[in-house]
């Protein structure tokens, strides 16, 4: 199976269900370093997507947990680039070793929009209290619980607190909140002078989904044990 042409579906060959442990991603860039033996699923981005790209995954596969896993901006200025934060029901079983793997506990905030200034990203921290701003995880994990699905999100500071993005990639997005491309190329192109910061936030998305591969495969591995 592929992704569908709503830009959700698994990544690489389905197994047979049950599967034990899914680990859902909003965007192929976040599962990058994935390992390849992983049982992975595409939701896209934002709420919408979110919903019925876990409804799809667990009628496909039926999981017997469920991780979302992905980018996060940074709230909490303690949270540095690249640090990899998480969250869990308590009957997921993860924690252990994922602290053992340098992760860290977190609250998260899952939000309508990107999360673009180091000012928007303060005042959320302070009204919210969460230590790191995503779109996805919430409604994921809702309905897993709905389905009494043991679920944990697992996430990793692309940007953190103190950061601007180099676009408001919020008036990039169409109205099923994926990328509007020509859109996109068009921004690019008529501001040539932010070409340097959108290179270099390319090369640290990419050193993001690194760090988080790393631990998804640690993780995966002690659970193969």
């Amino acid at each position: 199976m592929a992704l569908n042409n709503k830009g959700y579906g698994p990544i690489g060959k389905v197994a047979k269900p049950p599967v034990d442990l899914l680990i859902c991603f909003a965007v192929k860039e976040e599962a990058k370093f994935c390992p390849l033996w992983a049982q992975a699923w595409i939701t896209g981005m934002g709420r919408k997507n979110a919903v019925e790209g876990i409804r799809q995954a667990i009628e496909t596969v039926r999981p017997e947990r469920v991780i979302t896993a992905g980018f996060a901006g940074g709230l909490n200025p303690k949270l540095k680039f690249g640090a990899v934060v998480y969250d869990e029901d308590f009957d997921t079983g993860l924690a252990g070793q994922l602290e053992k793997l340098g992760a860290v506990r977190g609250k998260f905030y899952c939000h309508r929009r990107v999360a673009i200034t180091a000012v928007e990203k303060i005042e959320l921290w302070r009204e919210t209290g969460a230590d790191a701003v995503e779109m996805e995880s919430s409604v994921i994990r809702n309905i897993c619980r709905e389905r009494q699905i043991p679920s944990a999100t697992v996430r990793v500071i692309s940007d953190d607190a103190t950061q601007d993005l180099p676009l408001d990639f919020n008036a990039l997005m169409t109205s099923e909140d994926r990328i509007d491309f020509p859109k996109l190329i068009w921004k690019v192109v008529s501001h040539p002078g932010r070409i340097p910061k959108l290179m270099e936030f390319q090369r640290q998305t990419i050193a993001a989904a690194k760090n988080l591969g790393v631990v998804l495969e640690g993780l995966l591995g002690a659970e193969r044990r």
